[in-house]
């Protein structure tokens, strides 16, 4: 998108990002082709309403509609703030009892730049030998998923689970079209692959692409799921994933239970 873009030019490259004619969007949002480029021409101005209505059809993200906003001289429409914060109190909650009744699995929340929110006692056992560097606050979970100094070194089929990360990435971006995320892929993209390291594991009987990890106990394979919130009016509650991470086999889920058990009894 242009450096200084005017709030036409904003409808313009949200309406090709989403594939549509100006026909297209004009009949999804009940008025003429004309009144459209008029507005993307800078011919005319949209009203608050008639962005709202346009962001609505284009499916825009709830901070990029704030921008837009922004962008035409109108004050944002969606809230923003922290997850500490009195009116995100029972979100919060909600999440920290989704993330605690998980354990012994592990289970996190992230936000819309893949910095961690909150974790359960369980994501802890899967950080063995990461570099102190890539714990410090913010911790990026993609960062420390795929640095060389990070679990990337125990992930025994890294080229695939990397694939499988970068390309999630890549459609967040083409999603919200936020260059923080577009830098964060390069920065990965660039990360080494060790030699050797198999482009994709033969997994038995696979459902889905795991995430298989060296451990002193054994092999600990995990399958990856993920929740939002349904139909969200803040912004970082729109962004906020919940990562929850489920054993794939019995053998996994009796290596998370042992390491939970041992974790407690240390504690």
């Amino acid at each position: 998108m242009m450096t200084n873009p005017t709030v036409g030019s904003l409808i313009r490259d949200w309406r090709q990002r989403r594939r549509y004619s100006q026909l297209g969007l004009a009949c999804l949002a009940n008025i003429s082709a004309r009144h459209l480029s008029f507005m993307e021409t800078g011919r005319a101005k949209p009203s608050r309403q008639m962005l709202l209505l346009l962001a609505e059809q284009l499916d825009i993200p709830l901070r990029q509609r704030n921008e837009m906003l922004l962008c035409a001289g109108y004050a944002p429409h969606y809230a923003e703030h922290a997850m500490d914060d009195v009116p995100l109190h029972e979100a919060h909650t909600a999440i920290t009892t989704v993330l605690t009744a998980h354990e012994p699995f592990p289970a996190m929340a992230v936000d819309g730049h893949w910095n961690l929110v909150h974790a359960n006692r369980s994501l802890s056992l899967l950080l063995a030998d990461v570099a102190p560097e890539l714990l410090t606050p913010p911790v990026n979970v993609l960062r420390l998923g795929l640095h060389p100094q990070g679990v990337a070194s125990r992930i025994l089929n890294l080229a695939q689970w990397r694939a499988h990360l970068l390309q999630r990435l890549r459609r967040q971006y083409e999603q919200t079209a936020d260059p923080w995320l577009l830098a964060l892929y390069d920065e990965l993209e660039s990360y080494p692959v060790p030699e050797g390291t198999a482009p994709f594991a033969h997994i038995n009987h696979a459902i889905a692409v795991p995430l298989q990890l060296q451990t002193d106990e054994g092999v600990l394979s995990l399958l990856s799921a993920t929740m939002t919130f349904g139909t969200p009016l803040e912004v970082a509650l729109s962004e906020l994933v919940l990562e929850i991470f489920l054993p794939a086999n019995a053998g996994s889920a009796a290596i998370l239970r042992n390491q939970a058990m041992f974790a407690e009894q240390m504690a």
